[in-house]
């Protein structure tokens, strides 16, 4: 049996190399870049890379870089990050064929972003995704998974993408 790789402080590490949705390869496979753990980008650079990310058929990976933004955001947008984070991976979810865990998911992740709704930071699209969260609910609840889900859009226009 082997050991388990570490990092310095003990930490478990997965080293192998991951698909487009996050999931883990043979070792030795080819896989796709990876999001560093401790990546941590400000706002605006995070919303471009999520956005780059989703329209690129990679939810998973568009988590992993909202993830580390809601690590340092401030208080007041601790659950817009943590809501946005929580969309991606109800995406990812939706894509891998886990139907209920997308909806787990998608509806925690537009709870957690309602509320800002009315004035959302950073020119993120947040009632735009409310209302792109809803209709993906509202086709599980009836039944309908859709096959080729839309992608989601963070910001009404966004530099750089």
């Amino acid at each position: 049996m082997s050991e388990r790789e570490r990092d310095s402080l003990g930490k478990p590490l997965n080293g192998r190399p991951r698909d487009g949705l996050g999931r883990p390869l043979s070792r030795g496979a080819d896989g796709v870049e990876r999001i560093p753990d401790d990546l941590r980008l400000p706002p605006d650079e995070s919303i471009v890379r999520a956005q780059q990310l989703l329209d690129d058929g990679m939810p998973f990976h568009a988590h992993e870089i909202l993830e580390g933004t809601w690590k340092d955001s401030p208080e007041s947008e601790r659950a817009l990050w943590q809501g946005l984070a929580q969309l991606a991976v109800g995406l990812t979810h939706l894509l891998r064929g886990n139907d209920v865990g997308a909806g787990s998911l998608l509806r925690r992740g537009h709870d957690r972003i309602e509320s800002y709704s009315t004035d959302p930071p950073h020119g993120l699209d947040v009632a735009g995704l409310v209302d792109w969260s809803e209709a993906l609910l509202g086709q599980l609840d009836s039944g309908h998974v859709p096959q080729s889900p839309t992608v989601p859009r963070l910001a009404r226009s966004i530099t750089g993408v």
